[in-house]
Parts: C-alpha cells; structure tokens; sequence
C-alpha cells in the first residue's frame, strides 16, 4: 500500500511538472512470475522508473511496451507469456497480464515574450488546463508575479531561451518578444528544434521581411508547416486579450487536426452537428 502510495504522489507531482508518466499495474499473474497481481511501476518517456514488476527482461519489455504507450498517448492491457512458445523469449512457466494507463498533458506551451500578449495567452493556458512556460530577460515582465501557475520561467533572451526551454514535438511556441530583430531570432532557433508549433506576431510586411531574411540562413519559413505567421485565427479584434484567444484557438484548431468550422446545426439532418464527433 506505501509503495502506490508513493508513486500515486511521484505521479501527480511529475504531472505538475508537466512531465508525462505511463503507470503499469500487473492485473493478473498465473504460474511462476517475478511479482504478484498489484504490483506497480511508473515509466517515464526516456524509459526511466520507479517502482518495479520484477525486474530483469520481463520488466525491460514493459518498460519499453510503456514508452510505446507514451508515444501515442494510449495504454491499454498487455499479456506476457513466460511460457516456451510464448511473446517473451521466457521459460518461467508463468502468465502476467498488466495494464498502462497514460498521463500526459496534450501540449505545452512555450511563451516567448512577458508583455501584454503573452500574460493574456498565459491567462489562456491556464482555463483551458495547458502548462505553459514564459521566457523574457527583463525579470519584471517575466516573473511569478505576473505569470501564476507558469512551469517554467526563463529570464534569458528570448532566443537563447529556446534552448533552455528544449522545446520537442508536444511544444507550442508563441513569439510574442517586444521587437522584430528578437522575433527573427526566435524563430530561426525555433525551426531547428521539433516544436510542433510556432507562431509568430507581427503584420504581414514584417513577416515577409523576417522571413526574407531567415531565407539567408538557409531557414525557410514558408516551406515549413509548423510557421503560422502572422500568428492566430482570422476572429477580429486586436485587443491583447482578443489576440491571445485566436492564437490559442489556432494552437486547439492545429493540435487536434481540426477545420475550425462552426459547429451549429444547419440543417434538419444535423449535418454541421456531426462535425462535433
């Protein structure tokens, strides 16, 4: 009871670091097995734990099983058959069903500029329950106080942020910065990393300019699908706050593959309706 106990706190606490963790639980054992139906274990994504089902190949196949499920953020229940001719390469004589249940928060976001837009995005993450991470140098545009609840909080410059920051493919990133030179410079230390996403604000000249210039690093912004700039949905409104809720609807309308249509009825036979499923 201590042990899941304890790892039901390890869990939640790296939940809260917005780390994501696969938590096995061996359901069912039949015949000889390295440990009892109960047993528990979290796997992380680089394939590190706590806690264990028994340790040796039996444990390194569900570890790796488990890094699979955190991959596609789906578990499910698994069999591994210790018997000769069995899935396991085991002679134990012995059966152990387990089941992984995945927990992982669907995206991060990673807010590159303290000002105005980036507290209203921030505002933004946290109703709608994604962790975010804000980087700015000036420490009074880029602090506690002004982000709660932030996962992280970078007082570097924006651009050298990013490497701090190790965005990877579940990394939304927003460039927000105060001018267009650090823009440009976020932008091309964004497209060398696996962000999935990255925004940029600005009016359509100054794009095409930094993306003019990004063009003489050998970056191309326009042949990369991850570049949304100027960043957001076509909603109106150009208050900070109106910005930041189509820029975070762009980030949804990306993320879940989305056509961003309204879902209302149209006609009698609900076609537009059926678009919510």
């Amino acid at each position: 009871m201590n042990e899941s106990k304890n790892l039901i706190k390890i869990l939640s606490e790296a939940i809260d670091g917005g780390r994501g963790a696969a938590f096995v639980t061996v359901i069912s054992v039949g015949g000889s097995t390295p440990r009892e139906a109960g047993a528990k274990m979290l796997v992380y994504a680089d394939g590190s734990i706590e806690g264990t089902v028994g340790g040796g190949s039996i444990e390194a196949m569900t570890i790796k099983q488990a890094v699979d499920c955190l991959k596609r953020g789906a578990g499910g229940k698994f069999v591994f058959d210790l018997k000769p001719g069995g899935n396991t390469g085991m002679i134990c004589m012995g059966k152990m069903e387990v089941y992984i249940d995945v927990y992982k928060n669907p995206l991060k976001v990673l807010i590159l500029g303290g000002g105005h837009v980036g507290m209203k995005l921030a505002e933004a993450c946290r109703l709608a329950g994604y962790p975010f991470i804000v980087a700015d140098d000036r420490k009074e545009f880029a602090n506690a106080g002004r982000f709660p609840g932030a996962l992280g909080i970078i007082n570097e410059a924006p651009h050298k942020a990013v490497a701090l920051a190790a965005p990877d493919k579940d990394t939304y990133a927003v460039i927000v910065t105060r001018g267009h030179a650090l823009d440009r410079e976020c932008l091309e230390a964004l497209m060398k990393t696996p962000a999935a996403y990255i925004g940029m604000i600005g009016s359509a000249d100054k794009v095409r300019e930094i993306f003019r210039l990004a063009g003489k690093k050998k970056l191309y912004p326009l042949k990369d699908p991850r570049v949304h700039s100027p960043i957001g949905l076509n909603l109106g409104g150009k208050a900070p706050g109106e910005i930041a809720v189509s820029v975070l609807a762009e980030i949804m309308k990306t993320h879940y593959k989305r056509d961003g249509a309204q879902m209302r009825v149209t006609d009698s036979h609900g076609s537009q309706a059926a678009s919510r499923k």
